[in-house]
């Protein structure tokens, strides 16, 4: 049953307060709402992405520290525990956790295992055989979809050939364990919604989906200084997709939504994304499942060191507040 919002603020607020946070929570939290919302509220593991990566937080604290701020639809990011995929121990625990939560594992979001539209059939048939461990450690968690990049240098349409089959070979590979694929606009081309629809549209199977991000429509950036996270936090988007075009043009192939955020306005508005606009456009498209909270804020402090941005805590805290706002509006 879906948390109401007083409830929400006052189990918020008095978990902050006992990790000395509460004078961190922004004054727009006040705000009541009853309303039923028309989707569930899950979250990205990467919200935590700070917390993680100064070893504050264990990955596999995740499903608690979810729950004290009244969430339970889990996103798992797999480079928190990139080395875990085939430790039946590891996984177990991971599930063990979440139960013991209440949580729901929702899926798996991979990275790092290569790229699944490559030119290059051989560096692209083993990038496909580098995600099946991931779908097994999926199945291990109860996961019913794992989450992929698609991506690829030269002619679109002969990337999306390419990726049309690396997904089509995943999606056979996971039917015996009814695991499902699905692509976020993420990187590279995949940040062109025409163009993902379009792969989508070919790949015709519906075991295969998107997961529609409100923020990842750059389609051309500048080159990082190192492959890494911090090399990516100094880049700059030069050209971006539109982002309210590019959700309506993935919605109809959706599995998943990210509702991203980084900086919020005195009202607790977004200062990217238009979310009523965006709750909308998912509305109308018929979606009806889950809406995961995805902040980045907490990484851009760590990283550009500015107090603009909210800790982790706090920023999930604010999202999930805006997006329980504008979905009740939409």
């Amino acid at each position: 049953m879906q948390m109401k919002r007083r409830n929400f603020i006052r189990h918020s607020a008095a978990a902050a307060a006992g990790l000395g946070l509460a004078s961190t929570l922004p004054a727009f939290l006040q705000a009541n709402i009853n309303k039923e919302l028309f989707f569930q509220i899950a979250i990205s593991q990467f919200s935590f992405a700070s917390e993680f990566w100064t070893k504050k937080l264990d990955p596999q604290d995740f499903a608690a520290k979810s729950k004290e701020l009244g969430i339970s639809g889990l996103d798992y990011c797999s480079m928190f525990f990139a080395d875990k995929a085939k430790d039946q121990l590891y996984l177990n625990e991971l599930k063990k956790r979440a139960a013991d939560a209440g949580s729901y594992n929702l899926r798996i979001m991979v990275d790092g295992e290569g790229v699944l539209g490559d030119l290059n059939e051989g560096a692209r048939l083993k990038a496909v055989e580098n995600h099946y461990k991931w779908m097994d450690a999926a199945a291990v968690l109860g996961c019913p979809m794992i989450r992929v990049n698609v991506e690829g240098e030269g002619n679109p349409s002969d990337v999306a050939k390419a990726a049309v089959d690396s997904l089509g070979r995943l999606i056979e590979y996971g039917k015996k364990q009814q695991i499902d694929v699905i692509v976020e606009n993420h990187v590279g081309i995949s940040c062109n919604g025409a163009w993902l629809a379009g792969v989508m549209k070919e790949l015709n199977n519906p075991n295969g989906g998107t997961l529609a991000d409100f923020g990842n429509f750059c389609i051309n950036r500048t080159k990082p200084e190192t492959y890494d996270i911090a090399g990516y936090m100094k880049t700059k988007c030069l050209e971006e997709y539109d982002r309210y075009l590019g959700i309506a043009e993935i919605m109809p192939y959706a599995k998943g939504v990210h509702a991203k955020t980084h900086l919020f306005d005195a009202n607790g508005n977004d200062l990217e994304t238009d979310f009523y606009r965006m709750f909308k456009i998912i509305k109308k498209s018929g979606y009806r499942g889950w809406v995961s909270i995805e902040y980045e804020g907490g990484l851009f402090k760590m990283y550009n060191k500015d107090s603009r941005y909210l800790d982790d805590y706090p920023g999930v805290t604010a999202t999930k507040a805006l997006v329980e706002k504008a979905g009740n509006e939409a």
